[in-house]
């Protein structure tokens, strides 16, 4: 079956869909994104994931390229065209379509695709016993909690962690804060128990599942906390991991090859990635009420 993608007001096989070369998200990465998971055909968690677009595309003065309840409807369309059982959409909008010049004319219509992928072979033994990753610095721009198509600090470190037989790569500033992973936002778990990721701030983006799982940590009773958290700090911590959409929550055991803990995924972190796996069966049985 040919997979279908919609791009810019019509559904076309995804092999014949075309933009224009003179886009401003080729020309110029001047576009947003958003990865939203389905889950037995439910589109896990999409009003935050359209609430984070909102506010990417606000940050850089881009039009939402339809209305929000018209987007739902493609979304799903597209999901549904593609039979997703278990896999991801992925919505990508620019600046749309002008003169190679950094100014842009203010009425210029935004351009909009849409994608959906099964899921491939997810290996159970990442969140039986873990994984690696490498420290890397944090070269990124300032503006981290846009979710930008410009990705290309994130593609070298994850090419790097991958050289390194890691996971992930986690991002370190001048200050030896770890910030987030290249596709995760990264956590800890201190020795007091209290769990830690970085604030919500501008220096990293602010993840769907780690918003969904600060929440399921604090209705199991955990103390959350956003603070910084050093290199060093996570290589004592007692447990370490990330979130992701695509990933949940993945147990780290080693960083820069520094066991974390025991070496092995703590209970904290299998807990929440047990809720977490709760929270998108639950979402799917709220989808039919």
């Amino acid at each position: 079956m040919a997979r279908i993608a919609y791009v810019n007001g019509r559904y076309v096989r995804r092999d014949m869909g075309v933009v224009s070369i003179d886009d401003r998200g080729y020309q110029f990465a001047e576009g947003v994104y958003e990865v939203i998971w389905v889950q037995k055909g439910n589109l896990v968690d999409l009003e935050h994931h359209l609430d984070r677009l909102g506010c990417s595309l606000e940050s850089l003065n881009i039009p939402w390229p339809m209305g929000r309840p018209a987007l739902k409807v493609v979304v799903g369309e597209v999901a549904r065209r593609n039979l997703i059982g278990n896999g991801h959409v992925y919505i990508q909008a620019t600046r749309g379509v002008a003169r190679r010049t950094h100014l842009v004319p203010e009425d210029t219509p935004s351009s909009l695709v849409v994608t959906a992928s099964r899921e491939g072979f997810r290996d159970a033994r990442v969140h039986e016993q873990g994984v690696a990753v490498i420290t890397i610095p944090d070269i990124r721009w300032k503006r981290c909690d846009i979710k930008s198509i410009a990705l290309l600090p994130n593609i070298l470190g994850k090419q790097k962690a991958s050289r390194e037989k890691a996971f992930d790569a986690w991002q370190v500033n001048g200050h030896d804060i770890i910030t987030e992973g290249t596709t995760t936002n990264a956590w800890i778990v201190a020795h007091s128990g209290e769990v830690i990721t970085h604030p919500a701030n501008r220096s990293i983006l602010s993840g769907i599942t780690r918003r969904v799982v600060m929440e399921l940590a604090a209705g199991e009773g955990l103390d959350v906390c956003e603070r910084p958290f050093t290199v060093a700090e996570a290589c004592g911590a007692k447990e370490a991991f990330m979130t992701s959409t695509t990933n949940y929550v993945v147990p780290v055991v080693s960083i820069d090859g520094h066991k974390v803990g025991d070496g092995r995924p703590g209970p904290v972190t299998s807990g929440l990635y047990k809720r977490y796996l709760a929270h998108m069966a639950g979402e799917q049985e709220g989808e039919g009420e």
